[in-house]
């Protein structure tokens, strides 16, 4: 049997020998560890980006987001792609970010039977009765009598159904009638429409629809809130004000396009909208400027619903041309762009300098 004195002389030997079996293995994997490539960094967030944001075209954007998905999907006027060398009846493009859109499908395969012969442009797509509407203009350049119709889906991408025919221009007292605009509050509903024409029953006017938002209620009710100046109306509700965007002047000549946007605001939704000099918007050559042309752009205008991101930061989707190339063909090459709204300390929008961003600019917090 081992004394007291042996036994501690082992114990103190197996002691010695993890210290320094210790050491080895420190050493060991300090000079692996030295020896290593370092870690890759993680990749960067992109948090910038550069107009256009979708090419070649996504002329007079509405815009939605899916509540089932992270997706933005934006809908535009039908138009030739010389990139797939194609006719789209309403191009669908959807996005988690804003700004980088991907083609899914078109709205229509076939276009709707209840007019002869036009192009669907403008559509206005909105979640009503937890349905996919998608009020469009039916017209061609320079029609007499062009009208409103809706289609319908279950999916944000389609396929969308025709339900028909809402108005034409010959029955609604109102030349000129495309460019709708859907507008829901306190339960009713409402559609909004009109563009260029300087007869005595111009304009853009508002009118009430029935509960599942497919007809008019009364046509002898419309109610007129900007003049025959004014296309492309777009209302956003902020701070008590309601806000009108409405485009003016020639979309489509390519390069030398002097579309622009403008604005004017009431404390009731069918007005009288006013704009910062306190002109009525109902009388010709009035309206806030918001948005111009610029040495890179042309033709900015025609926009989308504003969105909100979380920092609580309004966002313009709206369809302009590069001015090196604004044409291919006979087909104006509107694509779309992406700009943050400034508003002033007495309640003004602005994008940027009052034209469309040329340079890197920061992201939309989503």
């Amino acid at each position: 049997m081992m004394n007291s004195k042996q036994r501690f002389i082992g114990l103190s030997w197996r002691l010695y020998g993890m210290i320094v079996l210790s050491g080895i293995l420190l050493s060991c994997t300090k000079a692996k560890s030295q020896n290593e490539p370092p870690a890759p960094e993680p990749p960067k967030k992109v948090t910038e980006y550069r107009n256009p944001v979708f090419t070649p075209i996504l002329a007079d954007p509405t815009v939605v987001k899916d509540p089932g998905s992270d997706y933005y999907y934006a809908y535009g006027t039908e138009d030739f792609w010389h990139t797939d060398n194609k006719n789209h009846l309403v191009a669908i493009v959807r996005s988690k970010d804003l700004i980088n859109w991907t083609y899914v499908s078109d709205a229509f395969t076939a276009k709707p039977s209840w007019k002869s012969a036009g192009g669907i442009w403008a559509p206005d797509v909105v979640i009503v009765n937890g349905k996919y509407h998608l009020y469009y203009s039916y017209s061609t350049w320079g029609d007499a009598n062009p009208g409103v119709g809706l289609a319908i889906s279950s999916y944000p991408a389609g396929p969308f159904i025709d339900a028909g025919k809402l108005l034409l221009s010959s029955e609604i007292g109102v030349p000129n009638s495309i460019d709708p605009f859907y507008y829901e509050e306190s339960g009713k509903k409402y559609l909004f429409w009109g563009s260029y024409n300087s007869s005595a029953t111009q304009g853009t006017y508002g009118v009430e629809l029935t509960e599942d938002g497919r007809r008019v209620k009364d046509p002898a009710q419309k109610v007129k809130i900007a003049a025959g100046d004014f296309e492309a109306v777009n209302l956003f509700k902020k701070d008590g004000y309601y806000y009108f965007f409405g485009s003016k002047n020639n979309c489509c000549d390519g390069a030398a396009s002097v579309y622009q946007v403008r604005v004017g605001r009431s404390q009731n939704l069918m007005g009288p909208y006013v704009d910062k000099a306190g002109k009525a918007l109902t009388e010709r050559g009035n309206g806030t400027l918001v948005l111009q042309r610029n040495q890179k752009f042309s033709g900015p205008g025609h926009n989308a619903r504003l969105i909100t991101d979380k920092k609580n930061q309004d966002w313009m989707l709206y369809h302009a041309m590069d001015v090196d190339r604004a044409m291919i063909g006979t087909v104006n090459q509107r694509a779309l762009l992406l700009d943050k709204i400034n508003w002033s300390a007495d309640g003004w929008p602005i994008v940027n300098d009052g034209t469309p961003s040329t340079g890197k600019m920061l992201m939309p917090e989503l």
